[in-house]
């Protein structure tokens, strides 16, 4: 009773930062109107999946390389960190900021489309080898596994889960793009909900999670038709997780591997489920400083936010959006791929006015949800925030990403990120005339 405590509280936390609980169909319901909480605990047997005949990942090559400036440093590890002159008073803002809150540090890191990293450095604690949970800033990168598997013709975002997996039952005409983009109407992040909370447990499985959650989802009075209201986050991402393993026939862990460790050549990509492990429950940062050996293997990766990653990884993820999706010479995103991420779907299919794509928030600028009218907007940058306070960006019509990351809680990395978009904008501009 105290893990689904801690839990239903870490619920809470991820939720309301995520401003999930804006949408008013998403409150928490009274207790006359949910399922059963035994009902769901009940269904404990790994369900019974449809085997789909898998193809190997392939990646083309391609000429594309990503390339690195020549104003570096190596740090003592041998890893490259990039200070240009021009990125001065970035430095020094970030110093501040990490002295003023007496934060254990950052990291931040820059890479330009045609010229590479053109900056990376660290405060603190942090250095290049040092990896971080990231939260919610996993997003993207979970939704490009799926993206990856539609580019080979593995699985079809846009055809039914029901025809992927043999156990979604009266939702099986949810598809994958529906799942990725918050908008299959199953409720996402909720305070004080125990329906789902088989996302937080590595106990579990994706398979299991996913079967578990699909039955509730169905007799659950929230879940709507898809398409209709957008939906934050939650366990509609371990569902199409689960969707992705069985279309490719692999572990989530082995589709991460192939499709963007070995051809970015990563050192530190991984996904956990860090919530019981670390009692990761208070919406601050957990008492970890990267050792990967406190993170038990687990078959329920948390696909919305179980992402770990040091910031020279982060980047070349960045830097393989901003190029067309090639990364270290092979493509892991096809073009249309790239392109289908930053869409805002949720605003062109059925008129949200939160605006959010496959793991972007595509409106600008936006603090979870709370957007404003891009029309109006001079500059189109799409976010990827986490709840201890990482932020992706990219500003593709400019060319450029970073990505930043503190180990405390979501407003103080949004307060820190909030102050770098504008200089960041200006150190880029000055590095490229100089």
């Amino acid at each position: 009773m105290r893990h689904l405590r801690l839990l239903m509280d870490a619920a809470a936390v991820i939720a309301l930062t995520a401003c999930a609980s804006a949408n008013p169909v998403n409150s928490a319901p009274s207790s006359q109107s949910v399922v059963s909480t035994t009902a769901a605990a009940q269904h404990k047997e790994a369900p019974t999946v449809t085997s789909v005949a898998s193809a190997s990942i392939q990646t083309t090559p391609t000429t594309s390389a990503v390339t690195t400036t020549s104003e570096a440093t190596r740090s003592a590890s041998g890893q490259i960190e990039v200070t240009p002159k021009s990125f001065h008073q970035v430095s020094q803002t970030i110093k501040n900021f990490v002295d003023r809150n007496q934060l254990n540090g950052a990291g931040f890191i820059v890479v330009d489309r045609d010229r590479g990293v053109i900056y990376h450095n660290h405060w603190g604690e942090f250095s290049p080898d040092r990896i971080s949970l990231i939260a919610s800033t996993s997003k993207v990168i979970s939704a490009g596994v799926l993206v990856h598997l539609h580019d080979q013709g593995i699985l079809n975002l846009e055809a039914p889960i029901g025809q992927v997996i043999d156990y979604a039952g009266r939702l099986g005409g949810i598809t994958p793009v529906q799942l990725l983009s918050g908008s299959s109407g199953i409720p996402g992040l909720q305070p004080e909900d125990p329906l789902y909370i088989c996302m937080f447990l590595p106990s579990s499985s994706l398979q299991r999670c996913a079967a578990e959650a699909l039955s509730v989802a169905a007799s659950d009075p929230r879940t709507v038709a898809p398409d209709t209201e957008f939906r934050y986050g939650g366990v509609q991402l371990q569902v199409a997780g689960a969707v992705a393993e069985i279309a490719s026939g692999k572990q989530w862990a082995d589709l991460v591997d192939e499709i963007y460790v070995q051809p970015c050549e990563m050192r530190s990509l991984g996904y956990s489920n860090p919530w019981i492990p670390l009692q990761a429950v208070s919406g601050e940062y957990p008492n970890w400083s990267g050792d990967l050996s406190l993170l038990p293997p687990t078959d329920n990766p948390h696909i919305g936010g179980g992402g770990y990653i040091t910031t020279g990884d982060y980047g070349k993820l960045l830097s393989m959006h901003l190029n067309d999706g090639t990364c270290g010479g092979y493509e892991v995103l096809s073009r249309s791929g790239v392109e289908l991420m930053q869409q805002n779907r949720s605003g062109e299919v059925y008129g949200s006015p939160i605006g959010y794509g496959l793991g972007w928030w595509t409106q600008s600028p936006n603090r979870y949800g709370a957007s404003a009218n891009q029309e109006t907007q001079s500059t189109v940058r799409l976010t990827d925030p986490g709840l201890y306070g990482s932020t992706a960006w990219l500003q593709p019509d400019d060319g450029f990403g970073a990505y930043l990351v503190v180990e405390s809680t979501t407003s103080v990395g949004q307060r820190l990120a909030n102050m770098l978009y504008p200089i960041v904008e200006s150190a880029v501009q000055a590095f490229r005339s100089g």
